[in-house]
């Protein structure tokens, strides 16, 4: 079974977090953003802790952390510093826990002058989960995401489409992108624990998570 999956999105904004937090709280999974931008306006662990209704004890520290609300590459190069690709690495203490990774924005993000955070994807080899939109606009952004992630070959878990459902979209990424939608995220009027669970239960492939 797939204890440990890579969060991403077809761009920033998308709900990386909120889908992160929701497989936290159905998996009992440990969170970890290597990358955080933006933290003048809250972290995404924070976010997560609140909204999985977890604790700090199962988060993992961030291994860069810039305030300004930017590409990693440009936060860094305002901070005086570069984003080291050989920095990030699988924690080894969590070998048999659930680890949910959310990287920031989307594929093609660059982390430094050379590396893209594709690269950070590649270099961790966790089965992918990409969140896209259900609205309009998504079939492009998500099948230019899943065509790059399966240029590198990268093993992706499945497409998690967050807003009012689409059945045409939903039909149309699977034909398109060789990839299943294993669940949807509709639009909740209150975001906590409880919700999330209850969104996983009716809205997601279960037997995607036990296999």
């Amino acid at each position: 079974m797939n204890k440990n999956f890579f969060v991403t999105g077809t761009d920033t904004g998308v709900g990386k977090t909120v889908l992160s937090a929701l497989l936290c709280a159905a998996l009992d999974a440990y969170y970890w953003k290597p990358i955080q931008t933006g933290t003048m306006e809250g972290s995404d662990r924070v976010a997560v802790m609140r909204l999985a209704g977890i604790g700090a004890e199962r988060t993992l520290d961030e291994v860069y952390s810039f305030v300004p609300p930017v590409s990693p590459h440009l936060a860094a190069r305002w901070a005086g510093t570069e984003i080291e690709l050989s920095k990030f690495n699988l924690p080894t203490h969590l070998s048999n826990q659930h680890l949910i990774v959310e990287g920031a924005g989307g594929l093609l993000v660059p982390i430094n002058e050379r590396h893209f955070m594709l690269d950070l994807m590649m270099r961790l080899r966790m089965p992918i989960i990409l969140a896209s939109r259900s609205s309009l606009g998504t079939i492009n952004h998500t099948l230019l995401s899943l065509a790059a992630l399966h240029s590198v070959e990268m093993p992706v878990h499945g497409v998690v489409l967050i807003g009012e459902p689409n059945k045409d979209n939903k039909e149309t990424i699977e034909r398109y992108g060789h990839t299943r939608v294993i669940g949807e995220i509709p639009r909740l009027p209150n975001l906590h624990r409880t919700a999330l669970l209850q969104v996983f239960i009716n809205y997601f492939d279960r037997n995607a998570f036990s296999k």
